[in-house]
């Protein structure tokens, strides 16, 4: 008989960061792809802005399941925190490499960022091991 059976087990690390380091793994995956694509394939750099935005999304889903996954429990807040935090870092690099202003894409990338994270938290939560 185990003993052990019952006992909840705690994760060393913090869910926030392990989330982000996912989720700029698929970062640059997906910017490889798509740069990929731009060259070899028929993508046109007219498309590019919409890729950026779906890689985005994609990445902070990706980081928002780690994150709920590895918290046990409110995945939609770890998620959508970890969505938060990856939209301001990914706004503060751009803004200090190329100068780039605040616009209606910055709301955008926050938002798409902050669902995507919230809805990987929850699916994170309860994805069974």
């Amino acid at each position: 008989m185990n003993a052990n059976k019952n006992v909840n087990h705690v994760r060393a690390g913090s869910p926030l960061l392990s989330g982000l380091l996912y989720a700029s793994v698929w970062l640059a995956a997906g910017a490889v792809l798509l740069s990929l694509l731009l060259h070899y394939g028929g993508l046109k750099e007219d498309g590019l802005p919409a890729g950026a935005l779906g890689i985005h999304g994609i990445s902070t889903l990706a980081g928002g399941f780690v994150s709920g996954k590895r918290s046990g429990f409110k995945g939609w807040y770890y998620g959508g925190a970890l969505g938060l935090i990856y939209g301001l870092l990914v706004l503060i690099i751009s803004f200090l490499a190329a100068d780039a202003a605040l616009s209606s894409r910055t709301a955008l990338l926050l938002l798409i960022a902050a669902l995507a994270g919230s809805f990987g938290g929850m699916i994170g939560v309860n994805w069974k091991k």
